[in-house]
């Protein structure tokens, strides 16, 4: 099997632990954790030097999911890679569960930062991928964040903070659905032209289609040869990828599916219900 291949099955393999452990909380975000599963496996499952085995280990990349409500492609990731036991996954926002609506740092492994509070990832990866220069590690640092996300202002002074010391050891992740949970970005408060806006603030910027695996790989191979700047990886998506009544319907933000939804979900997914 290629890698291509071997990448694409790992991302439907995590879709359905992502619809399956929503579906068994009755509770959470799919929309955005099913728009960003591709990156995520190609991160996960490609990218990143990490070890379960040594989970805070100094010279590992990082990743932190600035859009912290989507944790679920996070948990499906860290559950497939060894870091705790898959059957977890059903445990998903339960009491006392390691895995709640919110990624916590304190409780996962794997996991590098606590998340929730839109707006504020980029300025953690940003002091991490700092952090590698100053140590001289060689560790790259990865922030997933949603378009709806960068209309925060912090995103911006973090951004104008990796330029100025040239992080070229960051890559920012823009999961562009055009969703957020009141509606569409456009609408609510626009954020075009993304690529403009970026490469204003003095990164690189690079433009995928973020369901397409041999663009990801394109674009992070890319992105290891850009010096002194970050690099902003504007990825086109659709909120929901993969279910079909989910897919780019709004309400699919922040609900889980009922036994019937679900079932259809996972026919879809190529799964076994």
């Amino acid at each position: 099997m290629n890698k291509v291949c071997f990448l694409e099955e790992k991302a439907q393999e995590m879709r359905r632990n992502i619809v399956t452990m929503i579906h068994e909380a009755k509770s959470g975000h799919p929309g955005g954790a099913l728009s960003a599963t591709d990156i995520v496996t190609v991160l996960y499952f490609n990218e990143l030097r990490i070890d379960p085995n040594q989970p805070k280990m100094k010279e590992r990349d990082r990743v932190v999911l600035s859009k912290g409500h989507t944790c679920p492609v996070i948990y499906a990731a860290l559950a497939m890679k060894g870091f705790y036991e898959m059957e977890e996954i059903y445990n998903l926002r339960k009491m006392g569960s390691i895995l709640q609506g919110h990624p916590c740092m304190k409780k996962v492994p794997g996991l590098d930062m606590t998340t929730g509070s839109l707006g504020q990832g980029l300025s953690a990866g940003a002091g991490m991928a700092f952090g590698a220069k100053y140590d001289k590690l060689d560790s790259r640092v990865y922030v997933i964040m949603g378009d709806g996300e960068i209309q925060e202002g912090q995103v911006w002074e973090a951004a104008m903070t990796a330029a100025k010391y040239k992080l070229d050891n960051l890559v920012a992740f823009v999961d562009a659905n055009n969703l957020q949970v009141d509606g569409h970005c456009t609408d609510i408060m626009p954020v075009e032209p993304i690529d403009k806006k970026w490469e204003a603030f003095g990164w690189e910027v690079i433009k995928i289609d973020g369901h397409s695996i041999p663009q990801i790989l394109e674009a992070l191979e890319a992105a290891k040869k850009v010096k002194d700047k970050p690099v902003c990886i504007i990825a086109k998506t659709v909120k929901g990828k993969g279910v079909s009544y989910m897919e780019d319907v709004c309400e699919w933000h922040g609900i889980a599916p009922n036994n019937e939804q679900y079932e259809i979900a996972m026919k879809e997914l190529g799964g076994a219900v």
